[in-house]
């Protein structure tokens, strides 16, 4: 039997915030400092500045100084501001770690891992963090971890992955080196591989989505890399906001308004959510006959109602979309 590592026990101090709105998730290289200007007035939810593939090997340490840099001295006003490290297996990771959180941790929200294979990964990057905050004398646990599944094994063991410190946001789909480990016969990262006539990525999306949802995470889905097919982005990011998952990685500024729109509620379904919301708070109460379900209309509303109708209300709240009706208390 393989023995897991217990969560890490829950940080002194801060704490993180899983209900960061994360429907566009732009993808900016560390490496290039007019990408990184570009990417402050972009009205992306969160940047994550990329230390991984979007650096080449020659170019890593001094884009750690040049994420710095940005980070301490840009305007990221209304953006999660997160870093993608280098996954364990390479030379990079702890430098990577050490160089940005003690230079910019301040004006960090997260630290993405990549390549996340097992529980301990998401552990060890969690006591490291924990040490350069004491050491610094920031507060203790207020930076977050965003673990990316990448491949088979981390997949079999999301639910682990899932668990492994209270410092997690997010559970991420990395599907071009998915694709790769497991052979998937398919060049376009996203697409449908030729010759399966369902949809081949539903168990994974599926699994990452119940690994997050049972451990209150959030899921994001991994880039489309056909940047000009705005259109091909949509149908491939509608298929995750379907299920569920919160948000997508958008690789160019013409994906971040698909993005926003399609993890967004539609005004009418944001609308009918709070009315539903207000209506069962009404006739749950003393005022309203403590009624355990009622008629909204034409619709009966109950406890699931309210559970749902709490989903979409708050992706809608979480985009700042504004209220177009109110509910009315019906006349005796």
């Amino acid at each position: 039997m393989t023995a897991h590592p217990s969560p890490a026990a829950p940080p002194a101090g801060g704490s993180v915030d899983r209900l960061r709105p994360r429907r566009s998730c732009l993808a900016v290289p560390g490496s290039n400092p007019r990408f990184l200007e570009k990417a402050q007035g972009l009205p992306a939810d969160q940047v994550f500045l990329d230390l991984e593939d979007a650096c080449a090997p020659l170019a890593k340490p001094e884009a750690r100084h040049t994420i710095v840099k940005f980070l301490n001295e840009g305007d990221w006003t209304g953006k999660t501001r997160v870093v993608r490290v280098n996954d364990w297996t390479t030379e990079w990771t702890y430098r990577d770690v050490v160089t940005v959180v003690e230079g910019a941790g301040p004006n960090l929200d997260c630290i993405m891992l990549p390549k996340v294979q097992n529980a301990e990964q998401v552990v060890a990057l969690d006591l490291l963090l924990t040490q350069i905050e004491k050491t610094m004398g920031f507060e203790v646990g207020r930076i977050g971890i965003e673990a990316q599944i990448e491949n088979a094994r981390g997949l079999n063991n999301v639910n682990e992955i899932a668990q492994a410190s209270p410092r997690l946001e997010t559970i991420v789909f990395g599907p071009a080196d998915f694709m790769a480990s497991i052979n998937m016969k398919s060049l376009v990262v996203g697409e449908q591989p030729p010759g399966y006539p369902a949809d081949a990525y539903h168990y994974i999306l599926m699994k990452i989505l119940m690994a997050a949802r049972a451990n209150d995470l959030q899921a994001i889905d991994g880039p489309y890399l056909q940047i000009r097919d705005v259109d091909g982005f949509r149908e491939v990011a509608g298929r995750a906001a379907a299920l569920g998952f919160d948000g997508k990685w958008v690789l160019h500024p013409g994906q971040v308004d698909a993005a926003n729109e399609v993890f967004s509620p539609s005004q009418e379904d944001y609308d009918h959510a709070e009315l539903i919301l207000d209506a069962y708070a009404y006739y749950t109460s003393e005022a309203g006959g403590k009624k355990g379900s009622a008629m909204l209309g034409d619709e009966m509303i109950d406890e699931a109602s309210r559970k749902m109708a709490l989903v979409v209300a708050g992706k809608g709240r979480a985009a700042g979309m504004r209220r177009t009706s109110r509910f009315e208390i019906p006349e005796a």
